[in-house]
């Protein structure tokens, strides 16, 4: 009996153990930044004090690996775990260390490796060191002075950090890790970045932490508060007035998402909901399920904002060095501010917490980090009515989001902390299995495909601009395609032209069942359309005076036909026109038969004018392209 309980205690134990295993791509928790700050700590590596962290993130396993344990065959409770370990930058002795530190088993963790950065850029900002740096202007006496001359109470001054940027080679100083600190004035208003103190600046060595350079160049007025001031009930006109009336959206079934962990279920879609201090919000593995092919495709493998850029551009010695790396150089997720249920998020909104390293390399909590909400904006998805049925799909969006308030800007927008899902009705018939696959709806099947030479069937893509492929091998192909599909349209247009032919041409001015003026009505013309009068001179359309000028009036820009051409239609029965002038008959010939445009590769492999294939992009106009995984 003993053994038997033994084996099942262990049983439940290994279950447990599993069930409690994080995925690969989960942010570290508070439990193992704890873990990685005592492998530093400990380790002696890293001798000299004091020592800051300034980046303590997931170091991501291989591609592969994460690949064959989301959607390898095994089972959750079968597969076996992947290491977990964290990538950290810290700052000691003057110096930039780079370690990477195994947490696979929090009790006891270990450093990996380790090596001190030497080329060309510093770690982070922290809160901490941007904090004590511009306490130190209010005590330095050369900026007291500054101040007292423009007249401004140093009560109401406020400082910031201000990176000096790098602009290549090895300058003078370049080894120390300075900043530069620029300060304002807030007085009566919230919006101190209206009014600087323009001509001083301050620079401070950050490992020293010391001002270790002033100047006042220049003594100009401060800016009035008046009229600055951004917050609800103090900003004047334009932006005052009635307040649009409070609304919420109600859910009576509940939301129509899960969420597991850190991963998201919704509709069709799957995704891993992540969190780094330097790009804020990751989503991972997002895939959507082929209801027809019984599997899931592969869509974005990991996706986040890279950089945000922001230059100014301005030379005055102010501004010059303005050319901010806001994910670089202060971090989208360190400055992620908690949201606002009800304003930053709709009340039907979940929230996720997120945890990151402090400076002294502790973890700290920061509550409702990102949100997760279904958006209803009242607009059709789609819609039909015919034969008494109507149907109608409301458009609904997946919405994922971070605010982060870097200084004086806050994003929250598409394409940087706002991430946005759209259902998918439908999928395209391409084979699943490689990234990408998933980011076409499918389009109506009212005969628009277009067949291949080999036989099979494939949706016929217009080729993107030009401006939107990089040079290169591609470049050069998309000029190919773009020729071809331009000289596709000129032969259609070529073909319509050449079928108009004049009233009283033989069989110009009537349709297949004998009635006068069917092609004229066919081509949107009034029918009963009188023939143009002959221009003997060949002189119908120019200006008196100025040889071989149109002025546009009818006629302007042909040309009088050629002697084989006239000939043709003489022999046609339209020869008297001819004599009298060419261009009577420019429009009503028909390109001789040895002499008509060869087909162009789309219509000889037989994508022609009526057979278009059809793919829609699930969200925005332009054309399907792979996504990288």
């Amino acid at each position: 009996m003993l053994p038997l309980l033994l084996a099942a205690v262990s049983i439940l134990t290994a279950a447990a153990a599993s069930a409690h295993h994080p995925h690969p791509l989960d942010p570290l928790s508070p439990a193992e930044l704890t873990a990685v700050r005592a492998a530093v700590l400990a380790s002696p590596l890293v001798p000299a004090r004091p020592l800051t962290f300034h980046y303590v993130g997931l170091d991501e396993p291989d591609k592969a690996d994460v690949l064959s344990y989301a959607y390898g065959n095994s089972t959750s409770s079968s597969r076996s775990a992947l290491p977990r370990r964290a990538f950290v930058v810290a700052r000691a002795g003057g110096q930039s260390h780079e370690l990477r530190v195994d947490v696979t088993d929090a009790a006891a963790p270990s450093v990996l490796a380790h090596a001190v950065h030497r080329g060309a850029g510093f770690p982070t900002l922290t809160l901490d060191e941007q904090f004590a740096a511009v306490a130190l202007p209010p005590a330095h006496p050369p900026f007291v002075e500054s101040v007292r001359r423009r007249g401004v109470d140093m009560a109401d001054v406020l400082c910031a950090v201000f990176p000096v940027g790098w602009f290549g080679g090895d300058l003078p100083g370049e080894e120390r890790r300075v900043v530069k600190l620029l300060c304002f004035v807030a007085g009566a208003t919230a919006n101190f970045y209206a009014r600087p103190l323009e001509g001083v600046t301050l620079v401070v060595d950050l490992d020293r932490m010391a001002i270790v350079g002033y100047r006042d160049r220049v003594l100009l007025p401060v800016p009035k508060a008046e009229g600055t001031d951004y917050r609800a009930g103090k900003a004047g006109p334009p932006y005052a007035g009635r307040a649009p009336a409070p609304g919420t959206v109600v859910q009576p079934e509940g939301r129509g998402f899960d969420i597991d962990g850190h991963f998201v279920r919704w509709a069709n879609w799957e995704f891993h909901v992540g969190f780094d201090v330097r790009a804020g919000t990751v989503i991972s593995l997002a895939s959507i399920h082929d209801a027809d092919a019984g599997a899931r495709r592969r869509v974005l493998y990991r996706g986040f904002v890279s950089e945000v850029f922001v230059p100014y551009m301005d030379p005055v010695e102010e501004w010059y060095y303005r050319t901010f790396l806001d994910a670089g150089e202060y971090g989208l997720g360190l400055w992620a501010f908690p949201l606002q249920p009800g304003a930053d998020c709709p009340a039907n909104a979940a929230y996720l917490d997120g945890y990151y390293a402090g400076q002294d390399g502790k973890p700290v909590e920061n509550k409702n980090m990102i949100c997760v909400f279904e958006r209803y904006a009242g607009d059709v998805a789609w819609r039909h009515t015919e034969a008494g049925i109507t149907e109608v799909r409301p458009d609904v969006s997946l919405v994922v989001r971070m605010v982060v308030s870097c200084g004086n800007y806050d994003y929250t927008g598409l394409g940087v902390q706002d991430q946005r899902l759209h259902q998918i009705h439908g999928v395209s018939d391409r084979p699943p299995g490689g990234e990408g696959d998933g980011l076409h709806a499918r389009g109506p099947d009212h005969g628009g495909r277009a067949r291949h030479a080999g036989g099979g069937e494939h949706p016929r893509r217009l080729p993107r601009p030009l401006r939107h492929v990089p040079p290169g091998p591609r470049r050069r192909r998309h000029q190919q395609l773009l020729r071809q599909e331009h000289h596709r349209h000129q032969a259609q247009r070529g073909r319509h032209a050449e079928e108009e032919l004049l009233d009283g041409a033989p069989g110009g001015g009537r349709d297949r069942g004998g009635r006068a003026g069917g092609r004229e009505r066919r081509a949107g013309r009034p029918a009963g359309r009188q023939p143009q009068q002959a221009d003997p001179d060949g002189q119908r359309g120019r200006v008196p005076g100025r040889p071989g000028r149109r002025d546009g009036g009818v006629g302007a820009g042909r040309r009088r036909l050629p002697a084989e051409a006239r000939q043709l239609l003489q022999e046609a029965g339209a020869g008297d026109a001819v004599q009298q002038g060419g261009e009577v008959g420019a429009r009503a010939v028909r390109r001789p038969e040895h002499r008509r445009r060869r087909p162009g590769r789309l219509e000889r492999e037989g994508q022609g004018d009526t057979e278009r294939g059809h793919r829609a992009v699930v969200h925005g106009g332009h054309p399907p392209h792979p996504v990288p995984g």
